[in-house]
């Protein structure tokens, strides 16, 4: 009953779904090391005041989290940093990277 071609077909399709399956774990295997490298360099580099500070810009803009830590890991790197990085030192590098943002008055006449 059933055709060899397609006995064949089914294989191959399998073969090609576990491959990815595989591929998929992983890329998903690199990126959680990744991510634990990037924490344990921003453990030595932050205070837990900054950590915390950090922590909550995460939760509410992810991407300029992201890129604050990919900015001070580059620093760490580089050995352009002096000591920790405390809350008030990692909030001037960001009002440094932040976009000012022009106070509206609206006067009413």
């Amino acid at each position: 009953m059933d055709d060899p071609e397609l006995a064949a077909l089914r294989q191959k399709r399998m073969a090609e779904l576990q491959q990815q399956a595989q591929n998929q774990a992983a890329q998903e295997e690199q990126a959680k090391q990744f991510e634990a490298q990037k924490q344990s360099v921003l453990r030595q580099i932050l205070t837990p005041e900054a950590r915390d500070r950090l922590a909550n810009i995460k939760l509410a803009n992810p991407q300029l989290a992201e890129n604050v830590e990919m900015q001070l890991i580059q620093l760490a790197q580089s050995g352009r940093l002096q000591g920790m990085i405390d809350d008030n030192m990692l909030k001037s590098i960001l009002s440094q990277i932040l976009p000012q943002q022009r106070e509206i008055k609206i006067q009413r006449r």
